[in-house]
């Protein structure tokens, strides 16, 4: 049985992963960070169903001699680096610590496995946030990179140095430069979730208005379950290597925002407020990728279409916000309300 390691097991795409590694017949285990909320982050994998199917190991990115002890007891096959602070908005009040658990985090892990001599293939997610303002209208693996935030500097930060241990020691080190991908797992800081959480509870008569800051804004939007199997995808390669991963079409918030209230009866244009207060210090017009790449070397293209991808979130957290107003709580808790197959204070895209 094939052994893999997810860091940032906890968060949307480590539980989607996770989940998809399970179907694949792996032993699946995740990196967790102790603290106060440590049982709450494990909702997602409830959700999901599969909390108990996964062993989860107490380390931290900043640590690099708990990263090799985590090494040594699991001796993974595959090991997927999703953690990370990763809300871009949050990136300009915390530069340093986005630096130190994107950036660095990434090298630790890195190095950790350099140093345990272990024959690992290894996964970074990079980001469509490295781009930043690209001259290009769709951005590819050879796009000139132009961060635009801290976060953006950071995954850069850790794309070059994964890049650097590929080629300096030989590891099976590969990229994914992921542009935006939602699903009803992603956290309610992110604006895709914002909106149709707060549409849910519009509709319940629980929220009267939707503030939101740049709905001009272009985001290439995919579903995270497509983005995971690319993943695995690129470390059942042969030889290493770097993919962007990318449905090929920008999209404006406000056509998702209007899409997610149309799903529900409602007309965006009654609810929706802009604030000023929620713009970046620097923002990015518009992001396309071209997953040409991806298509052609690991058979990868989406299977979940845009449409598909907000009905879905939309009546998932119709059943979340219905749940919580008979608990008279007002924020959504990923472990309940699953979603049918078919909000925050800041508006992110990561």
């Amino acid at each position: 049985m094939r052994r893999a390691l997810i860091t940032g097991i906890t968060g949307q795409d480590g539980a989607y992963l996770a989940q998809f590694l399970l179907g694949q017949g792996y032993e699946v285990h995740g990196l967790v960070r102790r603290n106060a909320s440590a049982g709450l982050a494990r909702c997602r994998l409830v959700r999901l169903g599969i909390a108990e199917q996964v062993a989860l190991h107490d380390g931290d990115l900043a640590d690099l001699a708990s990263l090799v002890r985590i090494l040594d007891q699991v001796a993974p096959h595959e090991i997927y680096n999703l953690a990370a602070q990763s809300f871009v908005h949050a990136s300009w009040q915390q530069p340093c610590l986005t630096g130190l658990v994107t950036g660095l985090g990434a090298v630790n892990l890195l190095e950790a496995i350099r140093i345990s001599g272990l024959d690992a293939r290894f996964y970074q997610a990079s980001s469509s946030e490295m781009f930043g303002l690209s001259a290009q209208p769709l951005q590819c693996e050879t796009t000139p990179f132009r961060p635009r935030s801290p976060y953006g500097a950071a995954k850069l930060y850790a794309h070059c140095m994964t890049v650097n241990y590929r080629e300096s020691y030989g590891l099976h080190a590969s990229s994914g430069i992921l542009f935006n991908h939602e699903s009803p797992l992603r956290g309610v800081e992110f604006v895709t979730r914002k909106i149709t959480f707060a549409v849910a509870r519009i509709k319940l008569g629980l929220q009267q208005t939707l503030r939101l800051g740049n709905l001009d804004a272009r985001r290439d939007w995919g579903h995270a379950r497509d983005y995971v199997r690319a993943m695995w995808l690129m470390l059942q390669q042969d030889r290493p290597g770097d993919y962007v991963v990318a449905t090929g079409r920008a999209r404006p918030v406000r056509e998702f925002c209007d899409l997610a209230f149309a799903h529900a009866g409602l007309d965006a244009a009654d609810f929706v407020e802009v604030d000023l207060g929620l713009l970046r210090p620097a923002d990015i017009d518009v992001l396309t990728g071209d997953a040409a790449k991806a298509k052609a070397q690991l058979g990868w293209e989406p299977t979940i279409g845009f449409e598909e991808m907000v009905a879905e979130m939309v009546e998932a957290d119709l059943c979340l916000a219905r749940e919580h107003a008979g608990r008279g709580s007002n924020r959504p808790c990923a472990s309940r309300g699953s979603p049918p197959r078919a909000s925050g204070s800041s508006q992110t895209m990561p």
